[in-house]
């Protein structure tokens, strides 16, 4: 079941979550730093791959409202605990999907 507003507005705001997220970029970010300069928009990722290394907060809590609002996050809900049980894999396609949506 999808998270209601309330709900996606609170993870929007869980230190938890934001933290998972920014793993996540940190990854992605290390991933697009090695991919070749002929991967489409690659001048545009690369910059914020790097800005992700220098600032990782920032690209963390740029990138949480649009991966809060991904399918999967928004399928995998919340626990009782109020925590999403997405796992890391899962998390990590949704952050990247985001960040391709950005760029």
């Amino acid at each position: 079941m999808a998270l209601t507003y309330e709900q996606s507005a609170a993870l929007m705001k869980d230190a938890v979550f934001i933290s998972r997220i920014k793993v996540a970029c940190l990854k992605f970010a290390s991933y697009i730093n090695g991919e070749a300069p002929t991967v489409p928009a690659h001048s545009t990722r690369i910059k914020w791959a790097q800005q992700t290394f220098t600032m990782p907060d920032a690209s963390a809590s740029q990138v949480t409202p649009i991966t809060v609002m991904d399918p999967a996050v928004q399928e995998a809900g919340l626990d009782a605990e109020g925590l999403c049980p997405i796992d890391d894999a899962a998390l990590q396609s949704a952050v990247e999907n985001s960040v391709n949506k950005m760029l």
